[in-house]
């Protein structure tokens, strides 16, 4: 890949690919993590509500490669908000995983999942001044959100003392969020992209089949490469070994008139 790296804020590097667990059942995800391990990945992305994070660090202690090498990160629950409970949270992560620091912390949603929407400013407050308190005593490399619009990271910006490091997205062909990733930009924070393939409904779209034979890429090739061109780090997953090697090999670029067509792709999930 042309980008090997981003740089967070406070200059910790984290690969520009990693391999991402959700929707990976627990007894699945010794296996996948090993894969991606072994096929050259060293970033691996979990949280506690994928119910997997043991056999996830099981997988990276197992393997031939030194805790310092593997860039881990893991998510506070979306319904778990205040300070002490984000502490226990975070103490049952590293207990699951059998590490004793993350690379990666984030607030896993602004709201819980069955109250999408929800006003939780203050609890969301009270969890960053733990993940802030975690952080300066070397817990955690670096902390971040996930699915945090604007106005969740300004009431961030607004009451604490660290700017998010990462935001955790959704983002795809399709799925731009500019606005969001100029706000993200302007503060330093880097954009993760989760669901690159819209969680596989993206890989028939006549346009993206199109652009892919063009660069003999397959179309997941070509929306991963995607989401690079558009400086996000890219998330994805699978379970099956071709795909964990292919979804690596991005050594291609997309030229500025294939973009342009890429964004003329309207959102697939509606």
């Amino acid at each position: 890949m042309s980008k090997e790296l981003f740089t967070f804020h406070n200059g910790v590097t984290i690969p520009s690919i990693g391999f991402g667990t959700w929707q990976i059942p627990n007894e699945e995800a010794y296996d996948s993590v090993t894969m991606a391990l072994k096929n050259g990945y060293t970033h691996i992305d979990t949280a506690l509500a994928y119910q997997n994070e043991e056999n996830v660090g099981k997988a990276i202690r197992d393997f031939d490669i030194a805790r310092k090498d593997v860039f881990v990160t893991s998510k506070l629950p979306a319904q778990i908000k205040g300070y002490q409970e984000t502490l226990d949270a975070f103490d049952e992560t590293l207990t699951n995983l059998g590490m004793d620091y993350l690379d990666l912390y984030l607030i896993h949603a602004p709201w819980p999942w069955n109250e999408i929407g929800k006003d939780c400013t203050e609890g969301n407050i009270a969890s960053w001044k733990a993940m802030e308190k975690l952080y300066n005593d070397g817990k955690i490399k670096t902390i971040g959100v996930s699915n945090f619009e604007i106005k969740d990271i300004q009431a961030l910006l607004d009451n604490c003392d660290i700017v998010p490091m990462a935001n955790q997205i959704p983002f795809y062909i399709g799925r731009d969020q500019k606005d969001l990733l100029d706000f993200c930009k302007k503060h330093d924070i880097v954009v993760e992209a989760y669901s690159p393939l819209a969680t596989g409904q993206l890989l028939d779209h006549p346009v993206l089949k199109e652009i892919a034979e063009k660069y003999d890429a397959t179309p997941a090739q070509v929306a991963i490469r995607y989401c690079l061109e558009k400086d996000t780090l890219p998330l994805p997953k699978s379970t099956h070994e071709k795909r964990i090697i292919e979804n690596r090999e991005l050594n291609f670029e997309i030229s500025a008139e294939d973009l342009a067509a890429l964004d003329k792709i309207e959102d697939v999930r509606g």
